[in-house]
């Protein structure tokens, strides 16, 4: 028998009503409980009995195409401006990151994600989390920043990858080992990811 992706399993229940009944509830809350993070501290404490359903593991997880991983960046990644204390004369250093963080049954997909881009490193950042990244300034100027130029991000993500792009323009320019470039730098960082505000 060829089991369903729990999300469709899920609405199974839903459109069939089960989840009125105590058993189609219990059910659907172990769905729940093998997603993401699982059940909260309530879900636990109100399906104590509750066990996850055991989830296939993926093989072969593989990227589809260009496209693709363009999309899963603008959800998943993140395009990041690291500026931290340093020794040097400014008291300042800068560095550019590409993350993209998964839960640890996804391991797979982050090292085809290495292998897709011929760049980057996997690791553990948690007990739960695993992190594909690219540090390298010259994996992220000849092949993070073409890759993204020629297979766009959309919505919020795309404005983080174009001051991404600035920063790096700086760097290359060795602009941010000046006060007025690292000004900039700060400034653009500031902004970016969670801290950007929309109008």
């Amino acid at each position: 028998m060829v089991r369903l992706p729990i999300i469709k399993q899920a609405l199974d229940i839903i459109k069939n009503k089960k989840h009125l009944e105590l058993e189609g509830l219990k059910e659907l809350v172990g769905l729940k409980a093998s997603m993401n993070r699982g059940l909260s501290e309530t879900f636990i404490a109100a399906f104590p009995d509750v066990k996850p359903v055991k989830r296939p593991i993926t093989l072969n997880q593989k990227i589809k195409d260009h496209q693709w991983l363009a999309g899963f960046t603008a959800g998943e990644g993140c395009f990041y401006v690291d500026n931290r204390k340093s020794s040097n004369k400014l008291g300042s250093k800068v560095n550019l990151s590409f993350i993209i963080g998964q839960l640890s049954r996804d391991i797979e997909l982050l090292n085809s994600f290495k292998n897709y881009l011929d760049c980057g490193s996997v690791h553990k950042q948690s007990k739960d989390m695993v992190i594909f990244k690219v540090t390298s300034y010259s994996d992220i100027s000849e092949k993070i920043i073409p890759f993204f130029n020629k297979y766009p991000v959309l919505g919020v993500k795309s404005k983080d990858f174009e001051d991404f792009k600035k920063v790096a323009n700086l760097m290359e320019k060795r602009l941010h080992l000046t006060p007025e470039g690292l000004d900039q730098i700060k400034k653009m960082k500031l902004g970016m990811n969670r801290k950007r505000i929309e109008l």
